[in-house]
């Protein structure tokens, strides 16, 4: 009994569970509630990011292959892709290099049913233009353009696994990519 007595005297007269609760409480569920809205957020965009057209493209990627010049010679060529879709839209970059190429494509794409249109850039050259094609679920053909310069470029995506095709009617006259993730 006098143990009952020495606790209820460090507590005031009063048992500590019998204590209301304080005001902190509204501070924590407000805390609360702003960490599930922030997740949900966060869960949100990336769900955003991984579905659409580009969805199976997401990432950074790299290989190898070959560029065929405008004198007929080929060269080995290393890569590095990323892309970054978000829904409807992508970023993407390609750099490729030889000993003595080098090429860096960028783009802006935005897909409307399996219809593509954007721009693209190739920093090394100084080129830009507009990109137009076909395509969905990582599989693209599109034509990229300027004056005097038109590339087919073929996109296939299928896991881990992606192939780049550029067919061009100046400048160069191709390159033959295979990149993994």
């Amino acid at each position: 009994m006098e143990h009952l007595q020495a606790y209820r005297a460090a507590g005031g007269g009063k048992h500590r569970a019998n204590k209301p609760i304080k005001a902190r409480a509204p501070g924590r569920r407000l805390l609360m509630a702003a960490a599930v809205l922030f997740a949900a957020g966060i869960v949100n965009s990336e769900s955003k990011a991984q579905s659409g057209p580009f969805a199976p493209m997401a990432g950074s990627w790299s290989g190898g292959g070959t560029v065929t010049l405008d004198d007929g010679s080929t060269e080995r060529i290393r890569c590095r892709a990323k892309y970054a879709p978000i829904g409807p839209t992508m970023e993407l970059s390609l750099t490729c290099a030889s000993d003595a190429y080098k090429f860096n494509l960028g783009a802006n794409v935005r897909a409307e049913g399996n219809a593509i249109t954007g721009s693209w850039s190739e920093a090394s050259r100084n080129i830009s233009g507009a990109l137009q094609g076909r395509g969905g679920g990582g599989n693209f053909e599109v034509v990229a353009s300027t004056a005097g310069f038109n590339a087919n470029i073929a996109l296939r995506t299928s896991g881990n696994k992606q192939t780049v095709t550029i067919r061009a009617d100046s400048q160069f006259r191709g390159a033959n990519i295979s990149m993994s993730k």
